[in-house]
């Protein structure tokens, strides 16, 4: 089989499964490892798909600008936020990630009782100006454009001091064996330590985000309290992460 045959079998296979194990498709092909693994970081070189211990993963698409996302998957995202609001009772403290799907949380967030928004997105925090009920408050920073949150000591400092009810964290992509990702290395750690200062820990998730992974691991999947998901998943998308003791709630 030609190198070119063996890529694009290799291309198909993640489309299809999700994930390679270079031992076992190597068997299969009656190859060794070592040329399963070449071809592996090749394509991984390439952009094509990310490279993990033992074989591979499909690679997270880059992430447009904040502005284009926002006109992303806006049912899909109105649906999660709607449930994730749900969650939040009288009296808490809740802190919201930065991004368009707890964007669109921070639109459905109640308005008939009293509670904390804490949050290192200034776009965020400028959603709530106009909310009756919630308290806000900016955590300061360095700010990561991109997503526009804040990052770096100053932010980690105040994070620090803080002891969230809730935590509805954004991610890039989410894999049941390769964790929860994202594609900053210091926003990957913010929120590595955003979550160890809550008591529940809920990641919101969009269809395209299952089964991917992107550069940074923030903590493994089964590190969250829950995952709140589409309603139109198949099972089968869904069964893995439900092996992990982790709550899914679909929405």
């Amino acid at each position: 089989m030609l190198t070119s045959q063996r890529k694009a079998l290799i291309a198909q296979r993640l489309s299809r499964y999700g994930e390679i194990v270079a031992k076992t498709l190597a068997a299969e092909l009656d190859l060794s490892e070592d040329t399963i693994r070449r071809d592996l970081r090749e394509m991984a070189a390439e952009g094509l798909l990310k490279r993990v211990h033992g074989g591979a993963l499909p690679l997270a698409p880059a992430l447009p600008d904040l502005a284009a996302r926002q006109t992303l998957a806006t049912d899909e995202k109105a649906a999660l936020g709607a449930r994730a609001a749900a969650m939040i009772e009288p009296g808490q403290v809740v802190f919201l990630d930065g991004g368009t799907t707890t964007a669109a949380l921070a639109r459905a967030l109640p308005r008939s009782f009293a509670f904390t928004v804490v949050t290192h997105s200034p776009t965020i925090a400028c959603d709530l100006e106009r909310h009756p009920t919630a308290e806000v408050v900016l955590i300061g920073g360095r700010l990561y454009k991109h997503s526009m949150v804040t990052t770096g000591a100053l932010a980690l400092e105040a994070i620090r001091g803080l002891k969230a009810d809730l935590y509805f964290m954004g991610v890039t992509a989410a894999h049941p064996t390769h964790g929860l990702t994202t594609g900053d290395m210091e926003e990957a750690a913010t929120k590595r330590i955003i979550a160890d200062n809550a008591a529940a820990t809920w990641v919101l998730l969009t269809a395209e985000k299952l089964g991917r992974a992107s550069p940074w691991t923030i903590m493994p999947t089964a590190s969250a309290t829950g995952l709140i998901v589409p309603d139109s998943l198949a099972p089968e998308v869904l069964a893995l992460y439900r092996e992990l003791d982790v709550e899914i709630v679909e929405a």
